[in-house]
C-alpha cells in the first residue's frame, strides 16, 4: 500500500510515525512546499517527498492520503485526491468549504472520506460516555478548556500558525475538538447562550474567551468555558447528578469516579501503556491519534464505519458559527 501524507509539519510527522507503527510495510510519500520540512522528513523518516501534489500523483499510484496542511487548504487537496480515486483522511477542517462536493465525490467513487475527531478515540472519553449513558438520571457538567495561544506551538509564532487567523482561530479549533464528543455523549444541542470578548493583549482579531451555557435535547445541560488566554494549560471536567459524580483533568490517568458507598474518589485506569511526546502538553495522548489511524485503515478495508463524518461536522461547524456570531 502507498500512502501520501500532504503537509509535513507537526501533524504530518505525527501521522507518518503512527502509520509506520501501524504497518511498517506501507510505503509513505510526503508532500510539502517547504523545502526544510521535506528535508527533515527525508532524513528522519526515510521517505520520498515532493513539492507538488500533482507531480506526486502523476509519479505514484496512491491508495490513501492524509491531509495534514492548514485547514483552509484541505478542501481543494481533498478534491484532487478523491478525483484520483484515493481514500482520504483529513485533519480538522474548521470550515465547511467544499463539503458537499467532496461528500458527493467520495460516494460516487466508493471511497472513504474520513475526518479526524481524535477525542472520540480517547479511552477516557469512551469511559465517560459509558458512565453518562448508564447513569439513569439527568446530569450537569462544567468543562473548562484553555491554553495560552503562544504556548500552543512554542517553536513558532502563533501569528504564523493557522490558529492566529480569525477564520481558523484557536477558540474555534477547541470547539471543533470538544463539541463532537460532548454532543455524542450528552446529546444534540438544543440551546446555547454565549458570553464572549477579547480580554488579552494577544495580537489577534477575534474573541479569545467564551463562557457558554448549553442545553442538550436529552435534558442534560452544561457550562463550557473555552479560551486561549489561560497561562496554565487546563482541561477540567466535572459531571454530576443524583447517580453519578466524576472528574477528569484531561490527563491519561486523571479520570476519577466518586464511589457513593465508601464516600471516596477512585481513579479509573484506562491505559496499559501511555504514548506521549515530549514537546506536547500532558493533555495530548498519542494513543488516541493511533486509534483513529487504525479506524481509518479499518474503514478502507471495509471492517468498520468511521465514528465521525463530514455530514456530522457540518452541523458542528454550524453550531460554532452560531457561537461566534
Amino acid at each position: 500500500m502507498k500512502v501520501l501524507v500532504v503537509g509535513l509539519g507537526s501533524m504530518g510527522k505525527r501521522r507518518i510515525r503512527l502509520i509506520r507503527k501501524y504497518d511498517p510495510t506501507i510505503t509513505i510519500i510526503g508532500v510539502d512546499t517547504n523545502a526544510q520540512r521535506r528535508k527533515v522528513c527525508e532524513t528522519e523518516h526515510g521517505i520520498r517527498t515532493y513539492e507538488n501534489l500533482e507531480v506526486s500523483l502523476e509519479e505514484n499510484r496512491i491508495d490513501c492520503a492524509f491531509i495534514c496542511t492548514s485547514p483552509l487548504s484541505h478542501s481543494g487537496l481533498t478534491t484532487s485526491c478523491l478525483e484520483n480515486s484515493i481514500h482520504v483522511f483529513t485533519e480538522l477542517n474548521l470550515v465547511s468549504n467544499g463539503y458537499n462536493r467532496n461528500i458527493a465525490l467520495a460516494k460516487e467513487h466508493g471511497l472513504v472520506l474520513f475526518l479526524s475527531s481524535t477525542f472520540l478515540y480517547r479511552e477516557e472519553i469512551k469511559a465517560i460516555d459509558e458512565l453518562v449513558r448508564g447513569a439513569g438520571c439527568l446530569l450537569n457538567y462544567s468543562y473548562h478548556v484553555g491554553q495560552y495561544l503562544p504556548d500552543w506551538h512554542p517553536w513558532e509564532s502563533y501569528k504564523d500558525f493557522f490558529v492566529g487567523a480569525k477564520e481558523t482561530n484557536g477558540c474555534r479549533e477547541i470547539f471543533a475538538i470538544e463539541l463532537p464528543w460532548l454532543t455524542n455523549t450528552f446529546g444534540n444541542i438544543r440551546e446555547i447562550h454565549t458570553v464572549k470578548n477579547k480580554m488579552s493583549g494577544l495580537d489577534v482579531d477575534y474573541d479569545d474567551n467564551y463562557l457558554l451555557t448549553v442545553q442538550h435535547d436529552t435534558g442534560h445541560k452544561g457550562v463550557l468555558c473555552v479560551d486561549v488566554v489561560s497561562r496554565k494549560p487546563v482541561r477540567m471536567l466535572e459531571v454530576y447528578g443524583e447517580n453519578l459524580y466524576l472528574q477528569w483533568d484531561g490527563t491519561p490517568n486523571g479520570l476519577k469516579l466518586f464511589d457513593f458507598d465508601i464516600k471516596k474518589e477512585k481513579t479509573i485506569r484506562m491505559y496499559d501503556e501511555i504514548d506521549q511526546l515530549r514537546d506536547y502538553s500532558q493533555y495530548i495522548v498519542e494513543n488516541a491519534y493511533m486509534n483513529e489511524v487504525v479506524a481509518f485503515f479499518d474503514a478502507v478495508k471495509g471492517k468498520s464505519e468511521p465514528s465521525y463524518s463530514f455530514e456530522k461536522d457540518k452541523e458542528i461547524l454550524r453550531i460554532i458559527d452560531e457561537i461566534e456570531g
